[in-house]
């Protein structure tokens, strides 16, 4: 089996950093694309339970849409990734496991 490129440690870096940030969902609102005045950022929780807005800024003025979407989605997504490639890491472990043994 090849090194992973990620390493078990680095995993789990990103698990407890998501596991500290807040909750998802998070959903990007761009001015213009999503509501008509004021800011861009980032809605952060539930309807029924928001949080507080992230609000996502450059040098030079606010972060682009792909910007704050891509933060979003990161959130969103990031349980589900890191749920996978243990799933996926398991498995190969697994099958390296049953054809090195001699049965």
């Amino acid at each position: 089996m090849s090194k992973p490129s990620i390493t078990d440690e680095q995993l789990e870096l990103l698990r407890e950093l998501a596991n500290a940030a807040s909750p998802p969902p998070w959903r990007s609102m761009v001015e213009g694309r999503d509501h008509r005045a004021g800011d861009a950022f980032i809605m952060m929780g539930r309807e029924d339970d928001q949080d507080e807005d992230l609000y996502l800024n450059r040098d030079s003025g606010p972060a682009s849409a792909a910007d704050l979407d891509f933060v979003a989605a990161a959130r969103n997504y990031i349980d589900a990734l890191l749920d996978e490639v243990d799933r996926l890491r398991t498995e190969l472990r697994l099958g390296c496991e049953t054809r090195s043994d001699p049965a």
